[in-house]
């Protein structure tokens, strides 16, 4: 790995780029490879003092991509895709950060980077068809455009739960963990949380910790992950086919290659049904979510999958009481995001683990010494929060972001996020967002949809160039036009009848607006391609 800016060594943005991007995440590192090589001046500005985005600052013990590693990888590269091997099914976030850092070594992204800066405003002058970007380091910079590769999940969400800084142990968020090891050994811990980073680093913290107790509000469905080492000529056969692989990832609706089963799970029998599901339980990973064609569409079908799941769950733990509380009930299979475990059913019949149901009787408060329910208190000297993210808007809304006639971003999304392919909206010319609010992004394969944002917006970008063209503004009728689509998928399925953070439920105060298309990357695609190959309809240009 290249050493990392120290803050005395800090790489001084340039005054003037054609493109400004926030972020150095997969997203921001492969949108400098690609304005580079179409002829642009481009640089990156990330508040971490290194590569890697959200694989940088989830290094807490567990960490792990639920795509497939063969599936959670740039294609852009034969050199890359023949060079790289993955050692498993599911990388864990080490590999993650090492292959991000190999392909900003092999193209040397760095150099076009400025680490510990953290962008705070950005204005458009109208004027000058400009973005000036502002930040914490006393930085300002003109581009002509700006792309927001600031990431989906990159803003912790802290729980609004009273005396939180109270706490006078160790405390600690899975999403900015420490760089350093932490140690658990002999200690009672706490870990408030029981989504993707609670089922991931709880297994690993009771193998150390004297106590762990783990505090659940909402028991969520998990698959076994079935991880295991990936067979070196599986490998070799993939790699001798990969760019056939990729582009069949790139035609199917979550940009990998998950198989959606024709039939309904409401017109098999029993029997039948209870075999399917095995062969998917045994397999392990998501697919089970296409075993069916209706599993997230109909809600008697989604029951009848559901309820195989939770019978999967008591046969795993041994204790039936806390097996029952940690059964999902209330929201549909899937609609919450489907969550891979290692472990995590399996932990709780060890002795030192102690499963604490908040929702029978809720955290009053944090205390110096623990964790006060309505029940008793638990005397912890160390905190986990596993409380997730201010999803997709989060990072947006850190950034004072300001339009035509000084309107702000956050006035603009008041109500929720509004843009036009997930790419832009109206109002902010020449600002583009990567997997943003209103586009497939987190209910895709990230890595697919990473590349075909980050190509279609810098296409985009020389398209104009070309052209001799300085301005591209979403039109407003037609960013309706997509925000009315994008509901409309979403009622098709059974989605927003969770309160998950694809609606922003976990963030107290957020509208309560489903962010993502659930129409299909294939089909999202398509339209993206369309819309470029008749001139950027619905972008008024100039």
């Amino acid at each position: 790995m290249a050493g990392q800016q120290s803050v005395a060594s800090r790489r001084q943005p340039p005054e003037e780029v054609d493109v400004l991007v926030v972020g150095a995440g997969f997203s921001g590192l492969y949108a400098l490879y690609r304005l580079r090589e179409l002829g642009r001046t481009a640089h990156v500005v990330e508040a971490a003092d290194d590569v890697g985005g959200v694989w940088y600052w989830n290094r807490y013990p567990g960490a792990r991509c639920d795509i497939e590693s063969i599936e959670y990888c740039y294609s852009f590269s034969e050199e890359v895709v023949q060079e790289w091997n993955w050692s498993e099914r599911y990388a864990a976030q080490p590999e993650i950060l090492r292959y991000i850092n190999f392909v900003a070594d092999k193209f040397d992204l760095r150099s076009g980077i400025t680490f510990n800066t953290r962008v705070t405003a950005a204005a458009f002058d109208e004027d000058s068809d400009t973005w000036t970007v502002e930040t914490d380091r006393g930085d300002r910079v003109t581009a002509r455009h700006l792309v927001m590769a600031s990431g989906q999940l990159s803003v912790a969400q802290l729980p609004n739960i009273p005396g939180l800084h109270d706490f006078a142990g160790e405390f600690y968020h899975t999403g900015n963990w420490p760089h350093e090891e932490v140690d658990f050994s002999g200690r009672r811990v706490g870990v408030i949380g029981t989504g993707s980073s609670g089922i991931q680093v709880s297994p690993q913290i009771a193998k150390q910790a004297a106590e762990l107790f783990v505090f659940q509000r909402t028991p969520h469905f998990a698959m076994p992950a079935r991880n295991a080492p990936l067979d070196p000529e599986f490998l070799a056969d993939l790699k001798s086919r990969y760019a056939e692989y990729r582009e069949e990832a790139r035609n199917s609706s979550g940009g990998t290659h998950r198989y959606q089963g024709p039939k309904s799970a409401l017109e098999v029998s029993e029997d039948e049904l209870v075999e399917t599901l095995e062969r998917y339980w045994e397999k392990g990973g998501p697919d089970i979510l296409a075993a069916y064609r209706d599993v997230l569409r109909d809600r008697d079908a989604n029951e009848r999958v559901a309820d195989f799941v939770r019978d999967k769950i008591r046969g795993l733990v041994r204790d039936p009481e806390v097996a029952e509380r940690l059964v999902p009930q209330g929201y549909p299979f899937g609609t919450k995001r489907l969550i891979l475990e290692i472990g995590y059913y399996d932990m709780f019949n060890r002795d030192n683990v102690h499963l604490v149901d908040t929702l029978s009787a809720p955290i009053d408060r944090i205390t110096r010494t623990g964790v006060r329910t309505r029940e008793r208190e638990y005397e912890l000297d160390a905190l986990v929060l596993a409380t997730g993210f201010d999803a997709l808007t989060g990072a947006l809304f850190k950034i004072d972001i300001r339009g035509v006639g000084g309107v702000s971003l956050r006035e603009k999304w008041a109500a929720g996020p509004r843009t036009y392919l997930g790419l832009s909206t109206a109002g902010f010319p020449n600002l583009f967002f990567i997997a943003g609010p209103g586009s497939p992004s987190a209910l895709s394969n990230m890595l697919v949809s990473i590349e075909q944002h980050v190509e279609w917006v810098t296409d985009h970008i020389a398209y104009l160039f070309k052209n001799g063209l300085v301005r591209s503004e979403a039109v407003p009728e037609k960013e309706d036009a997509w925000v009315e689509h994008v509901n409309e998928v979403a009622d098709e399925t059974l989605y927003p009848v969770a309160n998950s953070w694809y609606l922003g439920a976990n963030v107290p105060g957020k509208p309560r607006v489903f962010m993502l298309y659930v129409g299909g990357f294939h089909r999202y695609r398509k339209i993206c391609d369309e819309v470029a190959a008749d001139g950027y309809e619905g972008f008024a240009l100039s």
